[in-house]
Parts: C-alpha cells; sequence; structure tokens
C-alpha cells in the first residue's frame, strides 16, 4: 500500500525536474545570447580588435600587431558594422572628422571584406603632394628628422635596412616613418586636392605602401571615403613576432613581443 501511494510522488518529481533541466537550458542559452549580443553591439559601437598582416605602417605598426580600433570617434556607418553584409550606402551617424596624424582602419574601397589601416595625412580641401620623399600640405613642408637606422620587415618574413626619420605635420604631430630609399617610385607626385568627404591616407612605411598615392584599381587606397571609416587605431593589445613560425614549436612563445602589450598608437 505504501509502495502504490509513493509512486505519483515519485512521477511529479520527475516530472518538475525534467522541467527544471528544461528551464535551466533555456536560461542558460539566454544568457549565451546575451553574452553574445553584447559582444556585437560592444564591437558594433564601441571598439573592434583587428590584426595587422603587412609591414605598411612601420615602425608604428609590426607585422603581428593586433590593435583596438575606437569606433566613436568618427561615427558610424555600414562600413563600422562587425560583420559585413550588403547594405544600402548610408551617411555616418554622430559624424566626426579625423584629425591628421590619425592613425584609422578603414574598409578597402576596392574590396570593403578587407579593412586597411593607415595614418590620415590630408582633410578635405587640403593639396597634398610628394616632392623627393618630402610631404607637403597645402605647400607646407612635413618637416623630417632623421633617427637613425633600423630593420624594416617586409611580409615573407625577410628585413631589409631603412632609414628612419621623425616626421612631423604642419598641426604638429609628429610619428616615425620609414624609407627604403631614395627617389622611390612614389617619391614626387602631382599636387592633389582632396575632395570634401574623403581622406589621403599614407603608410608610414613609405616605400612600401599601397595608399591615397596609388589609385584603388592599382591595388592602393586612392582618395579614401570618409564613409568607409571603421574608427581610430587607439592601441596594440598584442604582438607576435610571425617569424617565428618558421621555428620549433616550443621556441613560439618567445615571439610575443610583450613590450608592445597594451600600448598606445602614436
Amino acid at each position: 500500500m505504501s509502495v502504490e501511494k509513493l509512486q505519483p510522488a515519485k512521477k511529479l518529481q520527475a516530472t518538475r525536474s525534467q522541467a527544471a533541466k528544461s528551464n535551466g537550458w533555456r536560461a542558460q542559452a539566454l544568457q549565451l545570447a546575451a553574452i553574445v549580443l553584447a559582444v556585437f553591439i560592444a564591437k558594433g559601437a564601441l571598439a573592434e580588435p583587428f590584426y595587422v598582416p603587412s609591414g605598411s605602417m612601420e615602425p608604428t605598426l609590426l607585422i603581428g600587431d593586433a590593435i583596438l580600433a575606437s569606433k566613436y570617434p568618427y561615427g558610424y556607418s555600414t562600413a563600422s558594422l562587425p560583420i559585413q553584409i550588403n547594405l544600402p550606402e548610408t551617411r555616418r551617424v554622430l559624424e566626426g572628422t579625423p584629425k591628421r596624424g590619425d592613425v584609422v582602419v578603414f574598409r578597402w574601397p576596392g574590396d570593403r571584406a578587407q579593412a586597411w589601416v593607415k595614418r590620415v595625412v590630408g582633410l578635405p580641401g587640403d593639396r597634398i603632394q610628394m616632392r623627393q620623399g618630402q610631404l607637403f600640405i597645402n605647400d607646407h613642408a612635413a618637416s623630417l628628422k632623421p633617427d637613425g637606422i633600423a630593420q624594416a620587415e617586409d611580409d615573407n618574413g625577410g628585413a631589409e635596412s631603412a632609414y628612419r626619420y621623425i616626421e612631423t605635420l604642419p598641426n604638429g604631430v609628429s610619428h616615425e616613418i620609414f624609407k627604403l630609399r631614395d627617389n622611390g617610385r612614389l617619391d614626387n607626385t602631382p599636387e592633389v586636392t582632396v575632395p570634401p568627404g574623403h581622406l589621403f591616407v599614407m603608410g608610414d612605411n613609405r616605400d612600401n605602401s599601397a595608399d591615397s598615392r596609388v589609385a584603388v584599381r592599382d591595388g592602393g587606397v586612392g582618395m579614401l571615403p570618409m564613409d568607409d571609416l571603421v574608427g581610430r587605431a587607439d592601441a596594440v593589445v598584442g604582438s607576435w613576432d610571425l617569424g617565428m613560425r618558421h621555428q620549433p614549436v616550443w621556441t613560439w612563445l618567445s615571439g610575443f613581443r610583450l613590450a608592445r602589450f597594451f600600448t598606445a598608437v602614436h
């Protein structure tokens, strides 16, 4: 008799247990969805990490750097989305204009699935020209101060000697640049005027950068539409020497450039 009375209680207990497990799975799924949504919103509205695969911004950014791009300084457009989907082009919301000297991440006009990073040297209305390897903005020369010899890494892991200079833009912003050779193919260019809504960007590795000196059809950036901006590169959050890929696995940890972790981009 006592056994028969306990059976319904066991069934009820089992049912409640199953319901509790089901509710637990639902709660975990909702928490996971909330985390994914929060990350998506943060990447879309606040900042997004990017990886530097080439040496065009040396010595400021090295191959293997992981950088964080802040999105709020320049406002938002479809380029700000953390995933690239085909949406109609729209104007930027909460639009802000970069300053000369800002290092920016943007969608390459030739293929918006690709994110590139360069330095802004020209704003709308500016007249830009290279004369014998020196940058001129509105007929004012950016000063160059020699700063020794360094090693510039190429995309294949090799290195070559480079002249290092401190370049100071007319607005007082200073940064390091590399010059690999004199009389490079992009050292002398015709003067161009930056059109409204566009920027003139350059790589700090002046002889190894396809930037606004090179047309999009030739693999460069051309005049960069501000609507293609993703954000401002503010920090290096991590860095690993890709040359270590060719070394034994047990030596890979030594490839981390700890001195570059959590450093500001200038």
